[in-house]
This record gives C-alpha cells, structure tokens and sequence, in this order.
C-alpha cells in the first residue's frame, strides 16, 4: 500500500499543549493512530483549527470544529489545507487515505479527486472502531 494518511482531529484533547499525535485522545483517534502508525506511511492530521498538522507539532488545546464553521469558512479551510498538503508533499500524485468524515473530506474533494480514498466511508463510529482494529492486526 503506498499514500498519505489524512486523520481528523476529534472533540476529547489533554487539557494542556502536546504533539498533536498524543493530544487527541479518543478512542476512536487512538486505534487510528495505532494502525496508521503500524502501516509505516506518513500521516497527518486534520485540524480544524491549525489545518494540517504534522504528527509530531507540539500544540495547544482548542474547542474550533469544522461543524462549527459555516460553508465558506470550511471551503477556506480546505483551500489552506490544500496549500499545506502541496507543501508538505510536493505535487506527486500519492493516494489520499483519509481517515475523517465527510466535512473534513468534502472541502479536499474536488482537488482530490481520483487520489481521494475513503476505506471507513459509511460506516458507523463503532464499526470504525472494529476496522481500525482487524486492520491493524491483519499487517
């Protein structure tokens, strides 16, 4: 398997700073970090608030979704991302593996496109929970 992994950030966070990897901390972002990490690809996350964020970025906690946010802030937000994705990786032509649901995928779509993979798309929280484990298990 070859790509980036796009990871979304999520509500439950330590109450003070961390690398963005150790600062999520759900269940669910626990079992995704746990297996993308296991895959040995590069990740990201997606934050509403910083945009992309490298794993390893030490950062505050904050309260921003992208729920929150009306149509236009989140096609900004997406434009930003865009141009952080391009930065991070150059123009190569990787798949796109995200691991978020439809607001963080939807303003990343269009410039996306065919790269853009969604292995969790209509599945349920719990059922996430349940592929993100038999997955990691079955590398």
């Amino acid at each position: 398997m070859t790509g980036i992994f796009l990871v979304s950030c999520v509500k439950q966070k330590r109450s003070e700073a961390a690398p963005a990897a150790s600062l999520y901390i759900s269940d669910w972002f626990r079992k995704a970090r746990a297996y993308v990490e296991d895959t040995g690809l590069p990740w990201f996350i997606l934050s509403a608030e910083h945009g992309l964020l490298n794993p390893a970025q030490v950062i505050e906690p904050y309260e921003r979704t992208l729920a929150d946010m009306r149509a236009i802030e989140r096609r900004a937000w997406g434009d930003r991302v865009i141009e952080q994705i391009k930065a991070e990786i150059g123009p190569a032509p990787l798949p796109l593996i995200f691991l978020a649901g439809r607001l963080y995928r939807e303003p990343l779509a269009a410039w996306a496109g065919s790269r853009a993979v969604v292995p969790m798309q209509g599945l349920g929280i719990g059922q996430q929970k349940a592929w993100l484990t038999t997955k990691r298990h079955s590398l």
